[in-house]
């Protein structure tokens, strides 16, 4: 295995195999949805017992999402003494209920984010804004059908008259659009890919926060403070938001149900979110007994 992380992509005949023997891990990082969690967006079976196993072996684990940090929260509640969470796509990162980083977006560019979603909605695209602060989600559409949406990621959210004038450090403008984000919402807002990162974080979602902030760079200033190496660092992902933290380990795995952009750019495959597959893949490399499901 190299000594450095891999950027070029990696083909199903090049991918480096796998050891026979157990990995010197220190550090594992995963996203949620589409990776950990299956489809019915439930956790793994045998998940806390192979959580309390990788604490007591000194393996850092840390849930990566473009959930907010108290949606990750309440998930781990009971288990989430020294995790840390990667939340808002790498805008804010707590351990322990302390924060580590956050990367708030100026308040002028709230402005014109949200602007430009709701030039979107009169011309007819079928889509909603939720302004992301540290302590809230804000949102200002109040259909049933974009709540039900909102609350599968935003455990913690308020509806307000205009959300481009909310009281807190916003991090990050997330958009959902009822239809193709790919084929619409995200070339709407392609004009800000020049000064923010643009990320579509799902089939219905995109993302926009500061071009410093990335899942990636959040698990590189990680390792640099706990003094982890990318050789002890894994990493799992499924969609294009995860792509930063891919290059940021050796360890990288691209679930079998991965965009096709993750699945050329991370060096090994795991199974799917719904076989099981980071659990499987974790219990394979520190040679833990297999996870039950």
């Amino acid at each position: 295995m190299p000594s450095t992380c891999a950027s070029s992509p990696a083909t199903e005949d090049d991918r480096p195999a796998l050891p026979t023997g157990p990995v010197d891990i220190r550090l594992i990082v995963t996203d949620m949805d589409g990776t950990l969690l299956d489809d019915a967006k439930r956790m793994p079976e045998g998940l806390w017992p192979v959580l309390a196993q990788l604490r007591e072996r000194g393996v850092v684990f840390s849930p990566a999402s473009g959930r907010q940090y108290a949606t990750l929260a309440e998930q781990f509640a009971g288990a989430e003494q020294g995790m840390v969470f990667i939340a808002e796509n790498g805008a804010y990162v707590v351990r322990d209920g302390a924060e580590l980083s956050a990367d708030p977006l100026p308040a002028a560019d709230v402005v014109r984010l949200v602007t430009s979603v709701r030039q979107l909605a009169a011309r007819g695209q079928d889509v909603g804004v939720v302004v992301c602060g540290k302590r809230s989600a804000y949102i200002e559409r109040s259909d049933e059908p974009f709540l039900a949406e909102v609350r599968k990621y935003y455990v913690r959210h308020r509806l307000v008259e205009d959300v481009a004038a909310v009281d807190d450090d916003v991090i990050k403008v997330a958009v959902f659009d009822f239809g193709s984000v790919e084929a619409a919402t995200a070339p709407a807002l392609a004009p800000f890919t020049a000064t923010h990162r643009v990320v579509v974080s799902g089939e219905h979602w995109v993302d926009v926060m500061n071009s410093t902030a990335d899942k990636g760079a959040a698990v590189r200033r990680l390792q640099q403070a706990l003094g982890i190496t990318p050789a002890q660092t894994l990493v799992f992902g499924d969609y294009l938001n995860d792509l930063g933290m891919l290059d940021a380990a050796e360890w990288s795995f691209a679930m079998a149900n991965a965009h096709p952009e993750v699945a050329r750019r991370a060096r090994h495959r795991a199974p799917s979110n719904n076989d099981n597959g980071v659990l499987r893949t974790i219990a394979r490399l520190l040679r833990l007994p297999p996870p039950r499901g």
